[in-house]
């Protein structure tokens, strides 16, 4: 039922129905994406969203993958993404994947699920599901409508927790009834109205105590992570860096934290990132740990990636993240943006001393041999075929603009990628993180376009992950989502496989993949479609897709038996 909205000029009063208050409360909180798949239990929201003139409405094929984008839009843009699933049961339950990947990686989604009918709970009625028990675990928070004229309300209180502290996923369950029901609304608060714009600075004491420590090490090392992209702190973090003429790693999966054309750029730190980065962490004396937990990926939770010996400066928006995995010297509660002002602030003009200048310039010389390196490994006459993923990797570096974003799957080839690739431009890097998801890039990828149209977005997946999610060519083509997917296809499940072959006597079972050309499969559905099958072919390739102005799918042939075990911690009993 289309109820059109009345303004009385005595109360100022909307009368709305239940889908109308929550498109209207999402127009008031400035959304203007909202990713989702149609379902009868939300159908007076989407009629809403008929109406709307600020909310673009895109359709997806999943609601896992339209959570993907969600996450991937809040990721890049540093506000909330929504995603509407709109079907009861199996509708919601699609999402729980796509919620707890952007609960590992601290993601900001709004998500709006369709519940069943208030009378028809606890009947084992049609679609009947516990939604607020299945998203607790998944969320920040989730929540239950109880009554039509509490959408508004409890609408601003997900927004509002998405966002505050470190940031994360929240849920809001609303009865298909309560779309439904007709109410008389008052004026939707807007955010400057009900959310607090401040961010918590660094307690003083503890920053002079940091600025003492910084100034008087030898050996320092800023390592930058997720909180930097968040409080987009990168040219303060930068100056900090000159000032303090230290080099400047990232956390796993952040490489992107800063412009990696930085003379202090190191890359990723840990069992995932470079060996430049990796050994400045296992000699340095202080560490500045700038919003990262130094968690699993980083450090695997041991000394075998970072200096037992360093005092650890650690700065984090989350008090529990402070010294959770490893003794501090100072734990600052605070915005990473605050306290890094706080810092330069405090270290005024000094000098660094000469120690530092040593230290400096030797990893300005391992950092250039690193590179180097990998131009020999990445050159196509060093190994013309099959292809290796470090040659599409260095087609990408060659090809590629500056403004390029790039989305990563979990797996072998993806976590090859994640310290080899260029960011230029912060945010740049998306990948699974923590919850090492397969199945994440594709997705991520149209999320960021929807974003950023105008910026170049590039989605590395292998074969296997690819084949999960590419129904969302369909949604690209529709939504006029013009990224570069490469598929770097090795027909097999290449993680597993590479654990097979080193651990387990290459007793192969489940790990190899039978695709269909992905490039045909592209074309069926409307995109454009490429085929790689020798390293000379590459750069090319890339550069007819980027020029395609149309979603672009870019079946890579790499060697199957180019593998690697990461985690070769977990199978050393089996050595």
């Amino acid at each position: 039922m289309n109820v059109n909205s009345t303004v009385t000029e005595q109360n100022r009063k909307l009368l709305l129905s239940g889908g109308q208050a929550a498109v209207k409360a999402l127009e008031v909180e400035g959304v203007e994406h909202v990713f989702g798949l149609i379902g009868s239990s939300t159908m007076e929201m989407f009629d809403a969203l008929y109406d709307s003139k600020q909310i673009k409405y895109i359709g997806v094929r999943d609601e896992r993958t339209g959570t993907h984008m969600a996450d991937a839009y809040a990721r890049a843009t540093g506000k909330p993404g929504v995603v509407l699933a709109g079907q009861s049961g199996p509708g919601a339950t699609n999402l729980v994947t796509g919620l707890a990947q952007a609960y590992h990686a601290f993601s900001p989604v709004v998500a709006i699920a369709g519940s069943i009918a208030s009378n028809h709970k606890y009947r084992d009625a049609f679609q009947e599901v516990d939604q607020q028990a299945l998203f607790t675990p998944v969320t920040k928070k989730t929540w239950t409508v109880p009554r039509a004229d509490r959408i508004p309300e409890m609408l601003q209180e997900a927004f509002r927790v998405s966002q505050t502290g470190r940031k994360g996923p929240v849920v809001l369950n609303i009865p298909r009834d309560i779309f439904a029901e007709i109410n008389e609304y008052s004026a939707f608060l807007t955010p400057d109205q009900y959310m607090s714009a401040s961010a918590p600075s660094g307690d003083l004491k503890q920053v002079e105590e940091a600025i003492k420590l910084l100034s008087q090490s030898e050996k320092p090392l800023i390592i930058a992570g997720a909180g930097v992209k968040w409080s987009r702190a990168q040219k303060d973090v930068l100056e900090l860096a000159e000032r303090l003429n230290a080099p400047l790693a990232t956390a796993a999966g952040h490489g992107d934290a800063v412009p990696c054309d930085h003379p202090l750029y190191a890359g990723q730190v840990g069992p995932r990132g470079n060996v430049v980065a990796t050994n400045l962490a296992r000699e340095a004396d202080v560490i500045l740990a700038l919003g990262t937990r130094l968690g699993f990926n980083s450090t695997f939770y041991s000394y075998d990636n970072l200096n037992k010996d360093a005092k650890i400066i650690q700065v984090n928006i989350e008090p529990a993240s402070l010294s959770r995995y490893f003794p501090v010297s100072i734990g600052i509660y605070g915005d990473v943006g605050n306290v890094t002002r706080q810092l330069l602030q405090g270290l005024g003009n000094q000098d660094s001393n000469s120690y530092v200048a040593q230290w400096t310039d030797q990893f300005h010389q391992n950092r250039n041999q690193l590179l180097d390196e990998r131009e020999r490994k990445g050159a196509v006459d060093a190994n013309p075929n099959p292809i290796q993923p470090a040659q599409v990797f260095q087609a990408l570096r060659n090809t590629l603009p500056k403004d390029a974003m790039y989305t990563l799957d979990a797996g072998t080839l993806c976590l090859q990628a994640t310290d080899s690739l260029n960011y230029y431009q912060s945010p740049g890097l998306f990948t699974p993180l923590d919850f090492g998801l397969v199945g994440f890039s594709f997705a991520a990828g149209l999320g960021i376009k929807a974003a950023y149209p105008e910026r170049t977005v590039v989605s590395l997946m292998g074969d296997g992950g690819f084949g999960m999610t590419m129904s969302e060519i369909s949604t690209a083509v529709e939504a006029k989502l013009n990224t570069v997917t490469i598929v770097m296809n090795n027909h097999c499940w290449g993680a597993e496989k590479a654990y097979q072959k080193d651990f387990f006597g290459e007793r192969y079972i489940g790990a190899d993949v039978v695709n269909p050309r992905y490039d045909r499969v592209a074309e069926e559905f409307g995109a454009k479609g490429f085929r790689v099958e020798k390293a000379e072919d590459l750069e090319a390739t890339i550069e007819e897709a980027l020029k395609a102005n149309a979603p672009a799918i870019v079946d890579v042939q790499v060697d199957p038996n180019a593998l690697y075990s990461f985690r070769r911690d977990s199978f050393q009993h089996r050595k």
